[in-house]
């Protein structure tokens, strides 16, 4: 990566590492957080979007994969969210923002994340309630949309709306986020591609470092991990780099 410094890329690849198997572990496939990383390494945006879906496409997988064996999905809980997602994130992946207008966007998308990790909108389970068809599909297509353009997966926005509303319960919701990350991902990527863009080779070099911390997330996630000192850490990392791109 002739981005970084021989000392820089030891400190990104460790980070990267620990950002992927945090967010593995609760069945998202990181983007937020990658995106947030490479901002603080100042990556170029062109490199950003596009590393950020790439990365989101196997570390989401490797997720779905591991909570799916232990029977957390829900299929009909998952088609509505995604029937209005894909089409959504496909037609968001030909947007090309601003780069002032991204930046504020990501920014703020960011700081949501970042309280995440903190805990704040981290709703407690409630009864199961039977999920509102026409509201998914609103939510669906907005998620996508703006997953799209950003080139993030939306898992980070869906979580905590599905465990708001009642309609699963935490373990589900990662295991429905880590797919419809994937699949918001995918269609992100194939509206870069027809957007007349391409995966910059830098991207590439990232994914073998993001698949070792998505699979030990998504093996101790999909089990009974939990380790807020290290979500506390990471919550801080993206709240300075949120503030760094809506205030350069």
């Amino acid at each position: 990566m002739n981005l970084l410094s021989s000392e820089n890329i030891i400190l990104f690849s460790f980070a990267l590492i620990i950002i992927a198997f945090l967010y593995s572990s609760v069945g998202h496939g990181g983007a937020s957080g990658y995106l947030a990383l490479m901002s603080i390494f100042a990556f170029p945006i062109s490199i950003m979007k596009p590393s950020a879906l790439l990365l989101n496409l196997f570390v989401s997988s490797i997720s779905f994969l591991f909570y799916y064996r232990k029977n957390y999905f829900k299929p009909k809980l998952f088609y509505p969210f995604a029937i209005a997602s894909i089409p959504a994130a496909f037609i968001g992946g030909f947007i090309t923002l601003d780069n002032t207008i991204y930046k504020i966007i990501l920014g703020v998308v960011l700081v949501f994340a970042a309280l995440r990790l903190f805990g704040i909108f981290n709703f407690k389970e409630k009864e199961e309630v039977k999920i509102n068809l026409p509201f998914a599909l609103a939510i669906g297509f907005a998620i996508g949309l703006l997953s799209g353009m950003l080139g993030i997966g939306g898992g980070i926005i869906l979580s905590p709306i599905l465990l708001f509303l009642g309609w699963a319960n935490v373990k589900e919701s990662a295991a429905i986020s880590s797919l419809f990350i994937f699949v918001n991902s995918t269609a992100g990527m194939l509206g870069f591609f027809l957007g007349g863009k391409s995966i910059p080779m830098e991207s590439f070099y990232l994914v073998p470092i993001a698949v070792v911390g998505g699979m030990l997330g998504g093996f101790y996630g999909s089990g009974s991990f939990s380790n807020r000192t290290l979500k506390m850490v990471l919550g801080t990392v993206i709240l300075m780099a949120s503030i760094k791109l809506i205030f350069p």
